[in-house]
């Protein structure tokens, strides 16, 4: 697992690294969260968005319901393995089928869970959202993204005023007892401590209950780092398996911009990679996928995280 000097050289072959040793894959062991982009538009244009979404930001269109449903019913025919289905964005209360979306995943009997910044977007839609938990009790997550459990470092990367809108939908989904998950980030150099001591103040502030799966806390990616790729030894070297990382187990849904219909890539970070475009269906996306991004290195392997429901 070597840092090699030219940048540029490497994460270009899919099987070999730029220092010569076989490329790192990981195998479909199962489809266990199948996550469904709703479109790349969103309320905020934060700084060092993980997939650069923003209110100018259509390169993935919103996904409509019957495309969506057509996915969950290939799912439900053919993967008994699913726990698990996600949507993501930009932020998905934007798209505008994402109750009856919701609705679908939810009606599958599988775990649901939706990333939101719990701004306005999501408060316009409390009733029908109040509706879908009391009628799925237990079966919907919301994981809101509070990059830091202090105003002025959450605000930093969301903008003046993020904060105060993003507390008031908080407050709101506790108050109406959603199953409520906070997604954090590791970004200024403090300690995993620290930074839990600090969550959980807020935890305790609001009401929410603090164990395990509460808080999940994402590393930084950062373009200008020296990023080593990940060949096969380094699952020894590590002392990690490849079925640890998150596209052993999940794929994500996306439909890009006037394309006619949506595909299926291999993970939720690399949303614009053609490489990582794995097909239009599930039945194609069992393939082995070649850890040949930096943020394969960056945020999974070295970063040990997963956007998927486990905390860390």
């Amino acid at each position: 697992m070597r840092a090699e000097q030219g940048v540029s050289a490497k994460f270009r072959d899919p099987e070999w690294t730029a220092g010569g040793d076989r490329r790192a894959a990981v195998p479909l062991s199962g489809l266990e969260t199948l996550w469904f982009n709703t479109g790349t538009l969103c309320n905020l244009a934060c700084r060092d968005c993980y997939i650069e979404s923003g209110p100018r930001n259509d390169r993935l269109a919103y996904l409509r319901r019957d495309e969506a449903r057509r996915f969950l019913d290939e799912a439900g025919r053919n993967h008994p393995e699913l726990a698990e289905i996600g949507f993501t964005g930009g932020e998905p209360f934007m798209n505008p089928d994402i109750l009856g979306m919701l609705e679908d995943a939810l009606a599958t009997g599988r775990r649901t869970l939706v990333l939101t910044n719990a701004m306005k977007p999501m408060q316009r839609l409390k009733a029908p959202l109040l509706a879908l938990n009391r009628r799925f009790p237990g079966m919907l997550t919301l994981r809101v993204s509070v990059d830091h459990h202090a105003q002025a470092r959450h605000e930093e990367l969301r903008g003046q005023g993020s904060w105060r809108s993003m507390m008031e939908g908080l407050a709101w989904l506790v108050d109406n007892d959603f199953t409520i998950a906070i997604a954090g980030r590791r970004r200024w150099g403090e300690t995993e401590e620290a930074i839990r001591d600090g969550y959980g103040v807020l935890f305790d502030r609001l009401g929410l209950r603090r164990q395990g799966g509460d808080l999940v806390l994402f590393p930084e990616m950062d373009p200008e780092a020296e990023v080593p790729e990940i060949s096969e030894r380094c699952w020894g070297i590590l002392g990690k398996r490849p079925d640890s990382v998150m596209c052993a187990t999940s794929r994500m849904v996306v439909r890009r911009k006037e394309a006619d219909r949506p595909v299926v890539l291999s993970c939720t970070l690399l949303a614009y990679d053609p490489q990582f475009e794995m097909g239009a269906t599930l039945a194609e996306v069992a393939r082995p996928v070649s850890l040949n991004h930096r943020f394969c290195a960056e945020f999974c392997v070295l970063g040990g995280a997963s956007c998927g429901g486990g905390g860390h």
